[in-house]
């Protein structure tokens, strides 16, 4: 158990204990209290909000209360002092062997360290990256696909079996659109001048060996023939060709999904038939028209009967066709139903969105409460499109895409780890600029340097250590003063980080607090260019040596921890 996981078990027994004393009524409900770090660290090492969330439903005054709650907490051989502060807020300083024995548990628990198995038996579905499968993967999808990963990776290391899950828009016109541009380089493979690529098809090189292909398995067979003649076929031919594109450009980054689910079988199967007719069985489906636009009506609208989810019943500002006049299903038809089968299968589901579809979140949202009756937990994460620069300025398209600039060219030039680590370096909903030059530049600004670069000093240590000479049994950690114990207490929050960044569903705060605890060790490893008695390495006091080779090794450890989840490696030594 963690230290701040101990002392909220450490709290719920001392709220027992007044309980039982008669200080305070029992069945009480305590899931707003916190134990903390406090936000000005001059107050302590912990903080809680106890007697501020229970004073109120227990009829009594905060400040009375929080007196009751430090005589209790005062009675723990780990706590130094507690003090009460303001209108009721508790703050607790901890003995410094306290401290040394988190500093143990880092280095014992190595890889498990911040590991938990609070979230054991939930299934959580998280999907991402869904890109339509109609070319490669460019830097638009680049970010969603990290931020995806790495959220999946975090909800892992709280005990939640995660399913990766990516979702093949392949029933709607752009594969259409695909097949009729796979078509034109099949006649290109087979000699003949197709000119120009017609606007409105694909016009990127990377269809180019599709059509060889399709090209030596079929010569000239569908040369003249009319489009239905070819049509489903180059679509499914072209759509297979794409996927295998795709999970190789993903594979750059280190990305895999456990599922690809198909929207066209999702339709053969008819699970959007499943889905309207459960909903009308419930009433949340019915025949009706849809409001006129506002404004100066266009000259091809008419009132249609449609048969319409009600959505504004859970939120959604109208309701909503889920067919078109046609028969055909709508995007959100049949986007509900694949949302009613991932929900058969998990009890959480996330969906990890560009920014450009804000508009469709209280639509789907609605959906997925109407159909799982509001028990299963849905997010939508929506993530902001990434700004190529390069010294400032924006970045040339590709030429093999045709339109982008794809992720393998930009993985391929400052790698893999670079790219995983920037792309967690702001909200997901946040704006972000990628500047090539910047990204590589060895400064204090580049977070994925600053972070890389503390773990590269941790792993020279015992390099240096080895070469002096230096061996180290067990360490005497009582050579660890208050500014190198200061180190330990920022690394001891690295279990809480974790939880708290799965439960709010943002990965990203896995690389802040590296950055934060980073240039903490980098603080302590500069004092010792002005005082070299502050140096980790002193070969004429190896007792002091081996504590602070200890203390790097955890703070190595916690990095390492962290990275794992971001899915970057953590280096050894930097070029």
């Amino acid at each position: 158990m963690t230290l701040y996981l101990r002392f909220a078990a450490h709290l719920n027994a001392a709220l027992d204990a007044l309980v039982a004393a008669g200080d305070l009524p029992a069945g009480l409900e305590r899931r707003a209290v916190t134990v903390e770090p406090p936000r000005d660290v001059t107050h302590g090492d912990l903080a809680t909000n106890a007697a501020m969330v229970l004073a109120k439903p227990a009829g009594t005054n905060p400040r009375a209360l929080a007196e009751k709650i430090a005589a209790e907490l005062e009675k723990l051989d780990e706590v130094a002092s507690v003090s009460v502060a303001g209108p009721g807020f508790i703050n607790l300083t901890l003995t410094d062997d306290t401290w040394r024995d988190e500093l143990q548990a880092i280095n014992l628990a190595a890889g498990d360290y911040g590991r938990t198995d609070g979230g054991a038996g939930v299934t959580v579905n998280v999907e991402y990256v869904s890109a339509n499968p109609t070319g490669p993967m460019h830097m638009g999808h680049c970010r969603g696909a990290v931020v995806g990963d790495a959220l999946a990776t975090l909800l892992e290391a709280v005990g939640n079996k995660v399913v990766r899950e990516y979702y093949v828009n392949d029933a709607g016109g752009q594969v259409d659109v695909l097949a009729r541009s796979a078509h034109l380089r099949y006649r290109e493979a087979l000699g003949h001048d197709i000119g120009e690529i017609p606007e409105g098809l694909y016009p990127g090189d990377y269809l180019k060996p599709v059509g060889e292909r399709l090209a030596r398995e079929h010569g000239d067979a569908f040369v003249d023939k009319p489009e239905r003649d070819w049509l489903a076929l180059f679509r499914k031919e072209a759509v297979a060709d794409m996927l295998v594109m795709i999970k190789t450009d993903l594979a750059l980054l280190g990305i895999h999904h456990d599922l690809f689910s198909s929207e066209a079988e999702l339709q053969a199967a008819g699970k959007p038939e499943i889905a309207e007719a459960w909903l009308r069985e419930h009433d949340l489906v019915y025949d009706g028209v849809l409001e006129a636009p506002k404004g100066e009506l266009p000259d091809d609208w008419e009132p249609v009967e449609l048969p319409l989810f009600r959505s504004s019943k859970f939120g959604d500002d109208q309701d909503r066709p889920i067919k078109k006049s046609n028969g055909q299903w709508t995007y959100f038809g049949a986007d509900m139903a694949y949302h009613f089968q991932k929900a058969q299968a998990a009890d959480q589901l996330i969906d990890i969105w560009g920014a450009d579809h804000a508009g469709t979140v209280k639509r789907i949202t609605a959906a997925v409460a109407a159909l799982t009756g509001g028990k299963t937990r849905f997010d939508v994460k929506l993530v902001q499109m990434v700004r190529l620069l390069r010294a400032g300025e924006p970045v040339k398209m590709s030429k093999r895409s045709g339109n982008f600039v794809t992720l393998a060219d930009v993985v391929n030039e400052v790698g893999r780890d670079v790219v995983r680590f920037t792309m967690l370096t702001r909200k997901a909903d946040a704006q972000m600029d990628f500047d090539f030059a910047k990204v590589v530049e060895a400064s204090k600004d580049n977070p994925v340097f600053y972070v890389q670069y503390a773990h590269a000093r941790v792993a020279s240590l015992h390099r240096r250590a080895a070469e002096a000479n230096i061996a180290c049994g067990t360490p005497d950690l009582s050579q660890l003063d208050t500014r190198e114990l200061a180190l330990v207490k920022l690394a001891a929050q690295y279990p809480r980080t974790v939880e708290g960044a799965a439960a709010a569903r943002e990965p990203h705060r896995i690389a802040f607090y590296l950055y934060d605890l980073a240039a903490e060790f980098h603080a302590l490893w500069n004092m010792g260019n002005d005082d070299p008695s502050r140096r980790f390495l002193l070969p004429d006091n190896i007792p002091a040596t081996c504590a602070r080779l200890f203390l790097a090794d955890a703070i190595g450890q916690v990095i390492r921890n962290g990275l794992a989840i971001m899915g970057v490696e953590a280096v050894q030594e930097l070029n």
